[in-house]
């Protein structure tokens, strides 16, 4: 079913400026768990959730990460108005989910690679895009997949509540706690999830108090030192467990928010940490501007000004990792989404062109990195993901 009338009449809707601040939508002391299980139920349809998505309907986030392909498939009638997803593009999102697929282990780790096969961060954006293509835990072709990634995340949960698998790691765990968080909360309240609220509630709760004075996050779990890519991971995990129904204080979300204001350059970029060389990039821009508008923040000079530049500093695919591509073409995709059908038709058919350009034959798009995580931030079709509408 779409969530319109009846969504909002449920609760099951926010307006946007409640989205931190309590009441209706936001992060209140009331909020339990089980109203994220209602929202989801009542949000569901065999195939996953078929939204309405008007100009005006832009602003009610879909807190699932969009994959740069799917993003455009939010609504059937978009998709018949635009004719934006190609016969082309669609056969690019299967190749690509076919690929994770066959890189998906037994024991729950993807493909090969020394460092990152068994990250946490991978395999939660695998689960991620196997959930944007509609499946559940129950249902759907990558069921089995889904219901494997929350096996391997579950098995590496702390008892400090952080999500990690030490043995492979790349810049630090953090990364892997906040997407790992992300693609939990996602999935809480789809059959045989229910035992995985303690899990939820302790990752939160390290995202909490390891949150510095800045207001930010890094690598590692200790309150020391931030930068801005690590704390959009966590703003992101939280919101996803707000959306849950778990309770986040708002102090810890409003603080974050000053954190990203606070990184915002005079050229209307965003840096990579408070302290040092303040440089702009695209990646962490795009970031950046999914963080501000997770937070309900949608009409203001800064979100204006740093929109702004990520359009003008859009990086070639020539040079993929320097300008990490994928992963700032992953929030982009979300940012220009929210500015309206025309900036969007002029965005998504040109980063279409490069991503079909780059695919290979087996389905995956190269990184130096891990191609299963590059695979991973690529595809999806999140016209049928189920119950992620706040």
């Amino acid at each position: 079913m779409s969530v319109g009338t009846e969504g909002r009449q449920a609760g099951l809707v926010a307006s946007p400026p409640s989205f931190f601040k309590g009441g209706p939508g936001g992060f209140s002391k009331a909020g339990t768990v089980a109203s994220g299980k209602s929202r989801r139920v009542a949000t569901m349809s065999k195939k996953g959730l078929t939204r309405q998505r008007s100009r005006s309907d832009r602003r009610r986030w879909v807190i699932l990460p969009m994959a740069i392909f799917g993003i455009a498939s939010l609504t059937a009638d978009l998709r018949a108005q635009t004719s934006l997803i190609t016969p082309e593009t669609d056969q690019a999102i299967r190749d690509g989910l076919q690929f994770l697929v066959e890189r998906h282990n037994d024991d729950g780790t993807f493909g090969g690679n020394r460092l990152l096969s068994g990250n946490v961060a991978v395999c939660a954006l695998a689960g991620l895009a196997f959930l944007s293509e509609g499946s559940t835990t129950d249902r759907g072709d990558y069921a089995e997949h889904i219901r494997r990634c929350i096996a391997y995340i579950e098995s590496h949960a702390d008892p400090s509540g952080l999500l990690d698998n030490p043995d492979y790691q790349s810049s630090g765990p953090m990364y892997g706690h906040g997407f790992g968080t992300l693609f939990l909360a996602e999935v809480y309240g789809m059959p045989g999830t229910d035992h995985l609220k303690p899990i939820i509630e302790n990752a939160i709760s390290l995202i909490v108090r390891t949150q510095n004075d800045a207001g930010g996050w890094r690598y590692q779990p200790v309150r020391r030192d931030s930068d801005l890519s690590v704390t959009v991971c966590q703003m992101m995990a939280l919101r996803a467990a707000r959306n849950a129904g778990f309770y986040v204080p708002s102090q810890t979300v409003d603080r974050c928010v000053d954190y990203v204001r606070r990184s915002q350059n005079p050229d209307g970029g965003f840096t990579y940490q408070l302290t040092g060389r303040r440089e702009s990039g695209f990646a962490r821009t795009a970031a950046a501007i999914v963080t501000l508008y997770s937070a309900g923040v949608y009409e203001d000079e800064q979100l204006q000004r740093g929109l702004a530049w990520m359009i003008g500093a859009r990086p070639s695919p020539d040079d993929l990792d320097a300008s990490y591509y994928y992963y700032g073409h992953y929030y982009a995709a979300q940012a220009v989404w929210q500015l309206g059908d025309e900036p969007w038709q002029g965005w998504y058919p040109s980063v279409c062109d490069e991503l079909s350009r780059l695919q290979t034959r087996a389905g995956s798009w190269p990184s130096r990195y891990s191609a299963e995580y590059s695979t991973a931030m690529v595809p999806g079709r999140t016209d049928q993901a189920p119950a992620l509408i706040n």
